[in-house]
């Protein structure tokens, strides 16, 4: 039930408030794969067992107007909004009747992840008319030993997992930086592609808007594309974008960044500004570092968060919450974060760049720990002792992801995670006094125990090591590979799991959902981005 005293907002005046300028971060605490089947437009995924973890970075202003949604809005929503209470939030509110309510007033849900940004993408094709090429063409190419470069502009682990023969990895925030070096001349082909649509159509469209002489296309449909014509892949390659050479004149990028972000009226702030902007209490700024995550771990930017420049713009929801608030983007050479930059404007974000000369003044040796300090109530057991309480009756809950459940568990372990823990403790029959957690992340097991402790477990032990461990102390292990039941595996969306291990319908059904994006969205929402430069 809905605690009385938790503040609502009904799915009209959530629509309302989503477009009235004013700052707002609408969390959706259900779990990815609840999430990922249908979800409000420009919710932010917080899963409600990993909610402190991640709260605070993605909403970093405690006086933020919060919204959580759920299911029916008397899931877990109420429990999410009393941890944000005690967090020391103080405006938050929880949407009456969840998603739910908000399809039955006639609003839309979509499915899929990133949403926002891959309809942005859609739009931004059309917009820009981004000349694209099939994979046959590419193919004709490659067989007739054409001139061509291909560019892979996702992150390097997608890269490596699947990509196009010949393929560099060279992710879309670093192009503007590092195309000069991985195409020597000015006529050889640039083709960009990714696992699907929008980061092909977003990657050859920032080199044509930087004003690149070659000529520049986005892969239609990707590596999907390419294995729905039946071409074969590369698994396990390595050819990824090399380093920057020493003493390397950035003259010629740094003009060609600036004078594109200048076409977009990006605004350079001062160091000055920016601290006085992160010490307002009535407006949220995020300071992001466009760099790619290796150099952000080895030489940190003070106040920042490590936001690799592709991925801000392709999957924004994973580092920033709040609608309506500043971002201020940064890198170590004056090329990455104004191109960027121009971008989180399009896509509808208060933008600024935070130049360089500037940064330099806020490099650490190591990264600042902001990380949500949990107070310890697990303890710690090992592989013998779980044997241990295992042959004493305590009950085992294996909090590690479904699917890893599947594959292989303690035989008479329950699975189980956060928001389900009443419920899996119902099962047992007999509420239990103490039980043992298994689990992947230690930190995770740590939330769970809060609300384990609320339940009346008294007793919570917890194992953080591999299940072989466990083999090697004489437990069972059994694997199920239907237990739990896909309905159950709420931590897990099956919508795109298949589509890039063999199952062209799982590709096709992917390819045409972000190709519909646009036909779903309002009036309201396709305004929220703006593709033109400021007058």
């Amino acid at each position: 039930m809905l605690n009385a005293a938790l503040k609502t907002v009904d799915p009209r005046t959530l629509k309302t408030w989503l477009h009235d300028g004013q700052e707002i971060a609408l969390l959706d605490v259900r779990e990815a794969g609840q999430f990922g089947e249908r979800h409000l437009f420009l919710a932010i995924p917080v899963p409600y067992s990993r909610l402190e973890l991640d709260v605070r970075r993605l909403v970093p202003r405690l006086g933020t107007r919060v919204v959580l949604v759920d299911d029916h809005g008397t899931d877990v929503a109420s429990r999410a909004a009393q941890r944000l209470i005690v967090l020391g939030y103080t405006n938050v509110h929880v949407l009456l009747g969840g998603v739910n309510a908000w399809s039955e007033t006639g609003f839309e849900v979509f499915a899929g992840v990133n949403v926002p940004s891959k309809a942005f993408g859609e739009l931004a094709e059309h917009h820009f008319g981004t000349p694209h090429i099939s994979a046959k063409e590419l193919a004709a190419k490659f067989e007739n030993a054409e001139k061509v470069v291909v560019l892979d502009g996702r992150p390097v682990p997608e890269f490596k997992k699947m990509s196009i023969p010949n393929a560099t990895c060279c992710p879309n925030g670093e192009l503007a930086l590092r195309v000069d070096d991985l195409v020597k001349d000015e006529d050889t082909p640039i083709v960009i592609n990714c696992a699907g649509r929008t980061r092909s159509i977003i990657g050859a469209q920032t080199l044509i808007n930087l004003g690149v002489s070659n000529p520049v296309y986005a892969l239609e449909n990707g590596t999907q594309g390419w294995y729905l014509n039946d071409l074969q892949l590369d698994h396990g390659a390595d050819r990824v974008f090399p380093d920057l050479g020493q003493g390397v004149d950035l003259g010629r990028r740094v003009e060609r960044a600036k004078a594109l972000a200048d076409r977009y009226g990006i605004q350079r702030i001062s160091l000055e500004t920016l601290r006085s902007w992160l010490q307002d209490e009535s407006r949220t700024t995020y300071l992001c570092d466009v760099r790619t995550p290796e150099e952000s771990r080895k030489q940190p930017i003070a106040h920042a968060q490590s936001t690799p420049g592709g991925q801000l713009i392709q999957a924004t929801d994973q580092y920033v919450a709040t609608r309506g608030a500043r971002l201020v983007l940064t890198d170590t050479e004056d090329v990455r974060a104004p191109v960027v930059a121009t971008w989180m404007y399009m896509l509808g974000w208060d933008v600024y760049v935070l130049p360089a000369s500037e940064s330099a003044q806020l490099l650490k040796k190591s990264a600042d720990d902001h990380a949500y300090a949990i107070q310890a109530i697990c303890t710690t057991i090992d592989a013998m002792q779980v044997a241990d309480h295992q042959s004493r009756g305590v009950p085992i809950l294996d909090l590690r992801p479904g699917m890893q459940y599947r594959k292989g568990h303690v035989k008479g372990a329950y699975w189980s995670i956060r928001p389900i823990l009443g419920s899996t403790l119902e099962t047992l029959g007999v509420k239990p006094r103490e039980v043992v957690l298994l689990c992947q992340d230690r930190s995770v097991a740590e939330l769970a125990a809060i609300d384990l402790k609320e339940l009346g477990v008294d007793s919570i032990y917890c194992y953080e090591q591999d299940i072989k461990s466990l083999e090697a102390a004489g437990l069972e292990i059994e694997v199920t590979p239907n237990s739990p039941s896909n309905e159950q595996c709420i931590d897990y969306l099956f919508f795109v799991h298949d589509r890039h291990d063999g199952n062209k319908q799982a590709s096709r059904q992917y390819l045409a959902w972000e190709t519909n994006l646009i036909s779903q969205l309002d009036e309201q929402e396709k305004a929220m981005f703006r593709f033109d430069p400021q007058p």
